[in-house]
């Protein structure tokens, strides 16, 4: 098969796998298409006070849990979460949050779920993966969304009692192109027969139950699988520069029996069904996200007034302050961010699919950026152990750790980069639904014809909404007071935005899939607009309990935000792209070998993919 012919394989697999009817409207779709909708997410989604109620008790059950019986150094130092502290989490109901009362769990809102895992992640990031990924990719929530109701009853009642689940889609040479899925499931009378190899299994190691990817035949389904089935070994436990307390390791399935009434929704539904998984299964990372950011906030703080030099206050020099005002910031437009998507997951009246997906994109590169900005805050402290500051006396502030384990939510369930691109799939929806062929690089003559016809009536409609708005209007926002200077550059700047999609459309046509540097700075746009939004709809409702301090805080990320905005906007068309993609072909056809010179490669000898060859299963059962 050529290189053009798999590449076209892989973007129809993709494709099929996408939800490709909009059936409710989405607030961040509308912000890609110039139509600044504020009424989706203004006024926010409240919760009931029964359901708020519950939430709150049960957010100061885990912090009043954490604090007596957990010790984050342990399990940074021991690469393991003792079993005592997952049994104490699942009796106080942390591993079915989300899970119906009717199947065991807690049936609390997405809002204190993300608020549990805020917390859990500000203080020990690995104990927050453990539940995260139990819950967010794991069994309970294909089950919720795809399964019968036999399957409801036999399996959420296990999870939300504390047994461990785990997702295994990725294979040594399978990331994020599923096409090359070669894990296989064979139907046998009553049962599949899975075989194949499953890398990167977060909670793998020590999980009771599987939600395992396979191909049948040629596309790809889902199965609930016992981990305890023969045929199943755990070759291995994986090590990371972070996260080091998570159970992650390398899945073999032999000659695997599943039994057929396991297989998830539909032969061939699986990608889709891991899709929709995603859809608030993302919302998990934004949430650890900004608990990272709080905490580097209270350790800027507590370290800007202490350090004096010069005699001042570190704080008080211009070159620190200006980095603690960006950690400040940031961190209240990370938690409104987690907030908001959170809430219009729980209101379900909102497709949040590119919601979930800018959450995500936005608040891991963002907290990373605040978290490295602490580190060089603390400067040698920050990159000296918390083991070794307590070593010699002084407080073990772990910011090089809180560094090493959020550099993974920038890869976490879909790369920066892999998300930008499903990200401006589904913003470009309408233009495609109406002008693909048109852009479409194997569109017969007829079909561009009908084509044109159908993108000069949309477009005619279209594009003279993209020439004024409210945000034209002075008066525009005023229930924002002091913010509505930046909701009326959101409005805008997303009719901008809008019309740089159009552009580029005219101007690459069908070669526009393959421009991702400009994609990618579409999208890291409607990020921060969309972060914009967030941030103001917070402090406005914050404001009547606060006062002016949550606008202070909305006000300095927003003009933060503007002046990324505006540099985005200046590289779409002003950038270096097409030489850095030319010097990197030649990079890799070897042009450049003289750059390598006189040094010496560490790298362990070995393939570059491969797998474990033998050994006994290293499967761990938690007792």
């Amino acid at each position: 098969m050529t290189e053009h012919a798999k590449y076209a394989e892989s973007r129809e697999v993709g494709e099929q796998a996408r939800e490709k009817e909009w059936t409710r409207p989405s607030f961040a779709k509308q912000l890609f298409l110039g139509d600044y909708r504020l009424d989706l997410v203004y006024p926010v989604p409240t919760l009931s006070d029964e359901a708020t109620k519950r939430g709150e008790e049960f957010v100061r059950a885990v912090r009043r849990y954490l604090d007596a019986h957990v010790d984050p150094a342990l399990i940074e130092r021991t690469a393991q979460v003792p079993d005592e502290v997952v049994k104490g989490l699942a009796a106080l109901g942390a591993f079915g949050i989300t899970i119906g009362e009717a199947y065991g769990g807690l049936g609390l809102p997405y809002l204190y779920y993300c608020r549990t895992l805020m917390l859990v992640g500000s203080y020990c990031p690995a104990l927050a993966t453990l539940l995260s990924a139990h819950q967010s990719i794991g069994v309970p929530q294909p089950i919720k969304l795809f399964g019968t109701e036999e399957q409801k009853r036999e399996f959420l009642p296990r999870c939300a009692a504390g047994e461990i689940s785990a997702f295994l889609l990725t294979e040594p040479d399978v990331g994020s192109d599923p096409a090359r899925l070669s894990t296989t499931a064979v139907r046998d009378g009553d049962d599949y027969v899975l075989d194949g190899v499953k890398l990167w299994t977060t909670n793998g190691v020590v999980a009771d139950l599987l939600v395992v990817m396979a191909r049948t035949g040629k596309k790809i389904s889902a199965f609930v699988v016992e981990a305890d089935t023969p045929g199943i070994t755990v070759k291995r436990r994986n090590g990371f520069m972070g996260l080091r307390g998570i159970e992650n390791g390398v899945t073999e399935f032999s000659q695997v029996r599943v039994p057929a009434k396991n297989l998830i929704g539909r032969e061939g539904q699986g990608l889709k069904i891991a899709l929709t998984t995603l859809n608030t299964g993302r919302l998990s990372l934004p949430a650890t996200c900004a608990g990272n950011a709080k905490w580097s906030l209270k350790i800027a703080r507590e370290w800007g007034n202490e350090r004096v030099q010069w005699g001042r206050r570190v704080g008080e020099h211009e070159a620190v302050a200006t980095k603690i005002a960006f950690i400040a910031a940031s961190a209240y437009a990370l938690e409104a961010l987690c907030e908001l998507t959170s809430r219009l997951a729980d209101d379900q009246r909102n497709d949040i699919r590119i919601e979930a997906a800018l959450a995500k994109l936005y608040a891991s590169e963002l907290s990373y950026q605040v978290i490295d900005e602490l580190v060089q805050i603390r400067g040698g402290r920050g990159y000296e152990t918390a083991e070794s500051l307590v070593a010699r006396g002084e407080r073990g502030v772990p910011a090089e750790q809180m560094l090493r384990d959020s550099r993974i939510n920038r890869i976490f369930e879909g790369s920066s980069e892999i998300m930008r691109l499903m990200i401006t799939r589904e913003a470009v929806d309408a233009h495609l639904a109406a002008a693909g062929e048109l852009i479409n690089p194997e569109a017969s003559r007829q079909e561009r014809a009908q084509a044109l016809r159908r993108a000069g009536g949309f477009y005619a409609r279209w594009l003279p909404t993209l020439v004024a708005g409210t945000g034209n209007l002075p008066a525009s926002y005023g229930d924002f007071g002091p913010l509505a200077t930046h909701l009326r550059f959101v409005e805008r700047t997303s009719r901008k935005l809008a019309r740089s999609t159009f552009y580029g459309m005219s101007r690459w046509q069908g070669r526009l899939e393959h421009k991702q540097s400009f994609l990618g700075r579409l999208v890291d746009i409607g990020a921060e607009l969309f972060a914009m939004t967030a941030v103001c709809v917070k402090a406005e409702e914050d404001s009547r309990d606060l006062g002016r301090r949550p606008y202070e805080l909305a006000d300095t990320f927003c003009h933060q935000a503007r002046r990324r905005v505006d540099a985005l906007f200046a590289r779409l068309w002003d950038n270096s792209d097409a030489g850095d993609v030319r010097l990197a072909g030649y990079v890799l056809d070897g042009r450049y070998g003289f750059v390598e010179e006189g040094i010496l490669d560490p790298s362990i000898e070995g393939p570059w993919i491969g797998t474990p060859q033998g050994g006994e299963s290293i499967r761990r059962k938690i007792l």
